[in-house]
């Protein structure tokens, strides 16, 4: 009878532990910055681990994974990658910053959009591209691993 306790007590913890890696997993994930768009805050190789957040929940300043703007039905990649990693700069209900194409008009960032800059003038981004989708950002990059936090 105490093999089976100390079996069942072992089993139960196995499983509480795979419980909590699904849910970690599905509200968290590690991405590797593998471009120059955010140098210096982030440099090619850094890893970041990025917390699943709706639109809703997002600040100027923060620092989204996301994917670009849609053209011709694909998403468009000028540097090969799907995701792009880029600081919010104007979310919905903020004033639309200058320069921005597409946005003739708009007084202020529409639902669903993000305005975004990387932190290297060379960055392409939204005075490139527009405005970003914010129904396909990954979330939001909360801490550099192995680093000093974001």
């Amino acid at each position: 009878m105490q093999a089976f306790w100390v079996t069942g007590g072992i089993a139960s913890a196995v499983a509480a532990c795979l419980v909590a890696a699904h849910h970690l997993r599905r509200r968290f994930t590690v991405v590797t910055i593998d471009g120059t768009s955010m140098e210096p805050t982030l440099s090619p190789g850094d890893q970041v681990v990025v917390k699943r957040r709706g639109i809703d929940r997002i600040r100027p300043g923060d620092i989204v994974v996301l994917l670009p703007p849609r053209t011709q039905d694909r998403y468009e990649s000028l540097d090969g990658s799907a995701w792009n990693i880029k600081r919010a700069a104007a979310v919905p209900g903020n004033p639309v910053p200058s320069g921005i194409p597409g946005t003739d008009g708009l007084a202020e960032v529409p639902a669903g959009s993000l305005v975004v800059f990387g932190d290297n003038p060379d960055s392409i981004d939204s005075r490139h591209r527009g405005l970003f989708p914010a129904d396909r950002m990954l979330g939001v990059a909360i801490r550099r691993l192995g680093g000093p936090a974001l």
